[in-house]
């Protein structure tokens, strides 16, 4: 068995003296674990770090067998992360969610977002925007999409505004304001096709509801927590957007 594609370093454990057990998200291949003989090597330990983007073969005598990588580095961005402990937030938060995806099940499309999120976690307001659609996205990928489509009670597509926290479908302005104190806002930067950098607001509205379904869909069933990181990534990303002109803001969080 062999396959050759591209993948996004979510996490590195080390396996004997020399080896690492190195998990992947690729491209083509979903999320995939394989073995790096001489991964704890100075050369290659830079190479492993989370965020790191890489070429990987990936050979195994039978497909279920663990296998081994060989990997070159395409894209070194931990280097870049490393001194701004929102973008280590943001990072962790991420492969955290990617760890949730089933093994070896292609996502394509996780995997291309995954990626942007990565290449713009520097930038607390874009980076943040992305991790909220992500969420919105992977809940999808799990099975537990929210129904935005269309209002749930007029079925008007124009003006949605609210979601359900018990069904997980939309509300329309009109036919949900008398109920928006149960309700979860529906961010407008959410639900447009074109992205937009949102406001404080805004984004606090759309990690509390994405923040809800998977808690109540995805970790509480396993036994988990929703992590640390994510809290700290969206308390810094709060404190940026609400004061976009004070100095060295985002370093500081």
């Amino acid at each position: 068995m062999r396959w050759q594609d591209e993948g996004l370093v979510i996490g590195a454990r080390r396996h004997g003296e020399t080896s690492v057990i190195l998990e992947l998200m690729t491209k083509d291949h979903g999320r995939h674990l394989g073995l790096v003989r001489g991964g704890v090597s100075r050369s290659m330990a830079g190479v492993l770090q989370p965020g790191n983007q890489v070429e990987a073969v990936w050979r195994a005598r039978m497909e279920s067998h663990l296998g081994a990588y060989t990997v070159e580095p395409l894209r070194a961005r931990a280097a870049r992360l490393i001194d701004r402990s929102h973008s280590l937030h943001g990072l962790a938060h991420l492969c955290v969610l990617l760890r949730l995806l089933p093994e070896r099940d292609p996502h394509t499309d996780l995997f291309d977002m995954a990626e942007v999120i990565a290449d713009h976690l520097h930038s607390l307001r874009v980076g943040a925007a992305l991790m909220a659609r992500f969420e919105l996205a992977l809940l999808a990928a799990l099975g537990f999409g929210l129904d935005l489509d269309a209002c749930a009670i007029t079925g008007a597509r124009d003006d949605l505004c609210y979601v359900s926290p018990k069904t997980g479908r939309v509300a329309s302005r009109v036919a949900g304001d008398p109920w928006r104190e149960r309700l979860l806002n529906y961010p407008e930067f959410l639900r447009s096709p074109n992205f937009q950098a949102p406001e404080t607001q805004d984004l606090v509205d759309a990690f509390r509801l994405t923040g809800h379904f998977l808690e109540r869909n995805v970790f509480m069933p396993r036994g988990l927590e929703l992590p640390r990181a994510r809290g700290l990534y969206i308390d810094a990303a709060r404190e940026v957007t609400a004061h976009p002109d004070r100095p060295n803001a985002s370093r500081r969080c």
